[in-house]
């Protein structure tokens, strides 16, 4: 028995890196997960993998800055599996730059594929979730930095979403919907490609963090989400969850 079974999972951003590990740990406590993300083959890969391990997934393209696709998808995964229990929203499109330089239109996607898709998603899902559902959302903590140089934009989106995540908590919590956001820090494909690139200074990075390495984006952040969409999680929402080896610090 997983901790899971009969719930519907939808992730966001689930054909690689983090996305994929959260869908790779809920489908091993028992949910059917809906892959959801841009790149059908990338999703193919991931729902391959859960099948191969013995869970049910299945892929739904979706381009998150889209209002009709979201809700295209939120219909077709209701239909292929008869509702949604979990939202995972983890997809983000990056607005790094510093603010002279970063683009007016890098901001706007960074907006449309962060907040605002958090919200349309949220949103769609709201009626399936009432009664038991929970959200999880993505904040970063790029927001905490003693050096946010380079890094305003972005943290302002996840900030946003961090707004929406308390809000959508305080409003929802009658309708039984737990909501939730984490800040993680996981060895992405773009992460390990940086590692590799620069070692010296990754090792130096890594001296920053108290446990002393970067997290696993399956063990360590997808574990900690089946935390948050299990019953041992039923009295927490609202919350901040720093998922980064203690790095950053929140106050």
């Amino acid at each position: 028995m997983g901790k899971l079974d009969h719930k519907v999972a939808l992730v966001t951003g689930a054909g690689q890196g983090v996305g994929q590990g959260i869908a790779y740990a809920l489908a091993g406590e028992g949910a059917a997960v809906a892959v959801v993300g841009r790149t059908r083959d990338k999703l193919l890969v991931t729902c391959d993998e859960i099948r191969r391990r013995g869970g049910r997934a299945a892929p739904f393209t979706c381009d998150v800055t889209d209002p009709s696709q979201i809700e295209g998808c939120v219909a077709a995964v209701v239909e292929q599996f008869g509702g949604v229990q979990i939202l995972v929203n983890n997809a983000q499109v990056a607005p790094l730059g510093r603010l002279l330089d970063v683009s007016d239109e890098a901001v706007l996607d960074g907006m449309a594929s962060g907040p605002l898709a958090t919200l349309r998603f949220m949103r769609a899902c709201h009626p399936y979730l009432k009664g038991g559902g929970v959200v999880v959302n993505f904040a970063s903590s790029a927001a905490v930095r003693w050096d946010a140089s380079g890094y305003g934009a972005y943290a302002a989106a996840k900030e946003a979403t961090r707004a929406l995540t308390r809000a959508a908590a305080c409003e929802w919590g009658g309708d039984g919907i737990r909501v939730n956001v984490v800040a993680p820090h996981a060895l992405s494909p773009g992460l390990k490609g940086w590692v590799e690139a620069n070692p010296e200074e990754a090792e130096a990075f890594f001296k920053t963090i108290p446990l002393g390495r970067v997290g696993d984006c399956e063990h360590d952040i997808g574990r900690a989400i089946v935390f948050l969409a299990s019953p041992d999680a039923a009295y927490l929402t609202g919350a901040t969850l720093p998922l980064d080896g203690g790095r950053a610090y929140w106050g």
